[in-house]
């Protein structure tokens, strides 16, 4: 079973290099690696040039886009593996096995979709700890980290990619499209899959929050779904226990 790992960056010379590494780490699996880059001005065209050179399973293109969606439908639309995986370009696997371990639940259960766990790093230490659990309702806040989610290529090619129009949170009207509207398959694999610098677009300043919010509200409206009006708050609430469950021993 081939898989494609898509990176999408935008000047990130300080952190595509430990991205790329911790893809090209990954053994025992049929890789391809997409790296779209929005013309970045600064090193990062080199350092993918660079590994692309040594690495034939590297592909890239680097140009102008309408923002990280625009992009990652682009990779998608490249992507000729079986499954596609998102990893962005500050963020790396946990362990050299975190992709085949994805592949080898594909292999066994005839599922549509797989999600593990993932750990934020702040510092180079460990700061928050996704444990995702088995799927519920979004109703109730529950949603899977989307840098941990693996999906079949059919179901983009079924069901579409990423709206533009839902904004910062065009990842969340992905997932709740995928798994509470469309119900598709889904195997909940209990295990950190990828390791995530803390404060991503979605997590930054008030503004963005109140975005999100309201990008929320537009996914539900969008797909023809009625949330509670408790949905956004126990979305929040959930994160809470995910800042006091923080092991030593967890990889970073």
């Amino acid at each position: 079973m081939k898989i494609s790992i898509i990176t999408v960056c935008y000047n990130s010379e300080a952190t595509i290099e430990r991205t790329i590494k911790s893809v090209l780490a990954q053994k025992n699996v049929e890789l391809e690696y997409l790296i779209i880059d929005g013309a970045s001005k600064d090193g990062t065209l080199g350092i993918i040039k660079n590994y692309a050179e040594k690495n034939p399973c590297i592909h890239f293109v680097s140009e102008k886009d309408r923002g990280i969606y625009d992009a990652m439908n682009k990779g998608i639309s490249m992507a000729t593996g079986d499954v596609v995986g998102i990893l962005n370009s500050d963020d790396y696997y946990a362990s050299d096995d975190s992709v085949s371990s994805i592949i080898n639940v594909f292999g066994q259960n005839d599922v549509e979709m797989v999600f593990g766990n993932i750990l934020y790093v702040k510092n180079n230490k460990p700061y928050r700890y996704w444990k995702s659990r088995k799927p519920k309702t979004f109703k109730f806040g529950w949603m899977p980290p989307h840098p941990a989610l693996f999906v079949k290529a059919e179901v983009y090619k079924n069901n579409g990619v990423f709206r533009l129009d839902c904004g910062i949170n065009a990842d969340y009207e992905l997932m709740l499209r995928f798994f509470e509207k469309e119900k598709l398959s889904s195997f909940w694999l209990d295990k950190i899959i990828t390791c995530m610098e803390a404060g991503g677009t979605s997590n930054n300043g008030i503004k963005s929050r109140v975005a999100g919010i309201k990008n929320d509200s537009l996914a539900w409206k969008v797909n023809g779904l009625k949330k509670h009006w408790y949905t956004v708050i126990f979305k929040k609430l959930r994160k809470i226990p995910q800042f006091f469950v923080l092991d030593k021993k967890l990889p970073i």
